[in-house]
């Protein structure tokens, strides 16, 4: 099977997704993001990957309940696929044999 690619912002929004399970939902998850990135983001940037990312087979999403708080209106929440879980724990031993991979710690890298 080919094998898909994923952004940076991709992955960060796949990882939060998969963090907030039940509770990921977009305003959640952008502030979940923003918290971690210290950065605002925008709804729509989030949204787009999100989209993105069910059209490829990452999430499924469903709506929730109707809430008053939110006005009678429902939540779209989004899950992790088994795809996605896959290609997150391959992309994680990657990067992690990569840092292994650096002969030296980043205070004794010479500047260039």
């Amino acid at each position: 099977m080919k094998k898909t690619k994923l952004g940076e912002f991709e992955e960060l929004v796949l990882l939060t997704v998969a963090a907030l399970q039940q509770d990921a939902y977009g305003v959640e998850i952008k502030r979940e993001l923003e918290t971690r990135l210290r950065e605002r983001l925008s709804v729509g940037s989030i949204q787009s990957a999100l989209k993105r990312m069910e059209e490829k087979g990452f999430l499924t999403s469903a709506f929730g309940e109707a809430t008053l708080k939110r006005g009678g209106k429902r939540k779209r929440i989004y899950y992790t696929t088994s795809h996605a879980l896959k290609v997150l724990e391959e992309i994680r031993a990657i990067r992690a044999d990569l840092w292994r991979s650096i002969p030296l710690t980043a205070s004794e890298l010479k500047m260039i």
